[in-house]
C-alpha cells in the first residue's frame, strides 16, 4: 500500500477531513438563503419517510432534517474508504450512518448492501427518516430498485428531493456532483410521496421505479431554475 493511501485510510486523517467538511457545509448553509418548495413540505410530510436524492446533488442533504422539530435521520452511506469520511461529516452534523450500498454487477453482499437493507428497514421501524441516492452506482441519473424496494417492504413513503446552489462549482465525473459555495440562493425542492404497494409484482415496481427517476429529474431541473433564477419562489 502506498503512503497516499496509508494516510487515507488513517482514522486521524479521516476525522480530520469528515470534521473539516462539516464545518464547511455548516457555512454554505448559515451564509445561504434558502427557498423551500414547497413551502408547507414540512407540514405535510409523512414521517418516517425515505429521502431519494441523485448522487452528487447530496451534499446538503444533511440540513434537510429540523432538529427544532424532532427529526430523526439516517443516511445510507458506502464501506469505500471516501464513504469513511462522508460518515464522519454526517456524524458531525447530527446524522446516524448505515453503511454498505448497492451493485449492479453480482457484488451486492460484497458492499454490504442486505445487511443495509435490514437496517434501514429497522430505521424506518423504528421511526428513523432514511436518506440514500437513488443512482445504480457509478451510473448517473438512472435510479434503481433499491430505494423502490426499501418503500416496498416497509410501506413507508419515498419523497424525492433535490437541492441547488446558486453558487457552485460542476465537476465533470460520473455523477456531475455540484460542490456548494457559501453565499446566495439555496433551493430546496421536494416532490410529493410516492409509494410502493406491498404486492407489486416486478411490472407494478418496475413503474415506481420509473416515477422516481422521472421525479427527480423534474425536481432537479427546477431547483436549479429557482438557483438561478430566482423563479416564482418564496423563501
Amino acid at each position: 500500500m502506498s503512503w497516499l493511501k496509508r494516510l487515507t485510510a488513517s482514522p486521524a486523517f479521516q476525522e480530520t477531513v469528515g470534521a473539516a467538511a462539516a464545518a464547511y457545509l455548516r457555512t454554505v448553509w448559515r451564509t445561504s438563503r434558502v427557498i423551500l418548495e414547497p413551502a408547507n413540505i414540512y407540514e405535510t410530510v409523512q414521517m418516517p419517510a425515505i429521502i431519494a436524492m441523485w448522487h452528487g446533488q447530496h451534499f446538503m442533504a444533511p440540513f434537510i432534517k429540523r432538529e427544532e422539530l424532532g427529526h430523526r435521520a439516517k443516511v445510507l452511506i458506502s464501506r469505500h474508504r471516501d464513504g469513511e469520511i462522508n460518515a464522519r461529516a454526517a456524524m458531525r452534523l447530527g446524522i446516524g450512518t448505515i453503511r454498505g450500498s448497492g451493485a449492479h454487477n453480482g457484488e451486492f453482499h460484497r458492499k454490504g448492501g442486505a445487511a443495509a437493507f435490514a437496517e434501514m428497514l429497522e430505521a424506518l421501524e423504528q421511526g428513523w427518516n432514511v436518506a440514500l441516492t437513488a443512482d445504480v452506482p457509478k451510473v448517473s441519473r438512472v435510479a434503481g430498485l433499491g430505494v423502490v424496494k426499501l418503500a416496498q417492504h416497509s410501506g413507508r413513503p419515498i419523497y424525492p428531493v433535490a437541492i441547488a446552489s446558486q453558487r457552485r462549482i460542476e465537476l465533470a465525473n460520473w455523477d456531475k456532483s455540484a460542490v456548494n459555495l457559501p453565499g446566495g440562493r439555496l433551493a430546496m425542492v421536494a416532490a410529493e410521496a410516492i409509494f410502493a404497494p406491498r404486492d407489486a409484482d416486478d411490472a407494478a415496481l418496475e413503474g415506481v421505479r420509473q416515477q422516481v427517476e422521472r421525479e427527480l429529474n423534474r425536481i432537479t431541473a427546477r431547483a436549479y431554475e429557482i438557483a438561478d433564477h430566482n423563479a416564482r419562489s418564496q423563501p
